[in-house]
């Protein structure tokens, strides 16, 4: 059994102490430069003319607690150790997005009124909005990529039982491992999301007149992809389930107590499609109508995999969780 953790190391560096840090930040950053600031700035625009004033200190503060409360709210899920690793890792992604963009857009936004006459003309540093956007979410797929999975893992005490499947010795060929499965949206509907993705930035490129807006899609194209596709390997160590090449799932053979085969309907038997959670310790990835591979575990959780081929998956894990 793995050491028990609370909290993920990399989840509180990345999810608590970034965004607090950015909001001091934000503070610290008005209170060096107060003497160079008018007595309001403009904190609000309506297309290019501002059209809402703010004590500096006033907003600064506001913007710290929105980093907080929003930016800091969503991330500081993954520093939970044991929470849903792919779930943690999104909302990571979410909240460090909200906290570049707002942080960015706040020290371009107060850099852009030092030692102004007059902030009626002042306009909106429309290029902060990308760099925000793409640097916070930079910084939340570094810090996904580091977290780790801290659940409980626990050993089977005995091999699956004889009634379920089970792999032919030698494995044929279409069991040979490692067995790599893609699950999801294929590959013409990512690129057609992509593709109307690129058109809406292309047009707000176009009527902003500037490069920006692009900055601000990209992550907005790769975290839906991130929900929408997977793919599910089978090998020697286990059974493992990715997303955006990080584990999503990641299950060991000697926790393996059994892998069967069921019929799935994902919005009757799940509520819904892609990765879905029903009750505690009952995952699925349900991506399709049809054969699932449903495989238990000592720890008593449960994983169920929409594949074309659950009949073979499920024969191979049950063969070599038995020959552990």
């Amino acid at each position: 059994m793995r050491t028990q953790r609370t909290f993920d190391p990399a989840g509180v560096i990345f999810g608590v102490v970034l965004p607090i840090a950015a909001a001091v930040l934000t503070v610290v950053s008005v209170h060096v430069w107060r003497s160079r600031l008018p007595d309001e700035i403009a904190t609000h625009w309506s297309g290019t003319e501002p059209d809402g004033f703010m004590n500096p200190s006033t907003s600064a503060w506001t913007l710290a607690i929105v980093i907080v409360l929003v930016g800091g709210g969503c991330s500081a899920i993954a520093a939970l150790a044991h929470a849903l690793l792919i779930m943690r890792r999104t909302m990571l992604m979410i909240g460090s997005t909200v906290v570049g963009l707002i942080t960015v857009l706040h020290l371009a936004i107060i850099g852009k009124q030092l030692d102004v006459q007059s902030v009626t003309q002042v306009e909106i540093p429309g290029w902060a909005l990308g760099v925000g956007t793409l640097v916070g979410f930079c910084v939340g797929l570094l810090g996904a990529s580091l977290l780790r999975d801290y659940r409980e893992r626990v050993d089977a005490d005995s091999p699956p039982p004889a009634s379920l499947p089970r792999a032919s010795e030698p494995l044929a060929p279409d069991e040979e491992l490692p067995i790599i499965e893609p699950l999801g949206a294929g590959r013409v509907a990512v690129a057609v999301l992509f593709t109307i993705l690129a058109a809406a930035a292309g047009l707000t490129c176009w009527l902003a007149e500037s490069w920006w807006p692009v900055a601000i899609f990209l992550p907005l194209g790769v975290l839906p992809v991130s929900l929408m596709r997977y793919e599910l390997v089978v090998d020697l160590e286990g059974i493992h389930v990715r997303s955006l090449g990080m584990a999503a799932f990641d299950y060991s053979l000697v926790e393996v107590t059994g892998a069967s085969v069921r019929e799935v309907e994902p919005y009757k038997d799940f509520g819904g499609w892609g990765l879905r959670v029903k009750g505690r310790g009952n995952y699925a990835v349900a991506t399709a109508t049809g054969p699932a591979v449903f495989v238990t575990f000592a720890n008593g959780q449960r994983l169920t995999i929409t594949t074309g081929r659950a009949e073979q998956i499920a024969g191979v894990l049950n063969t070599l969780s038995s020959n552990r």
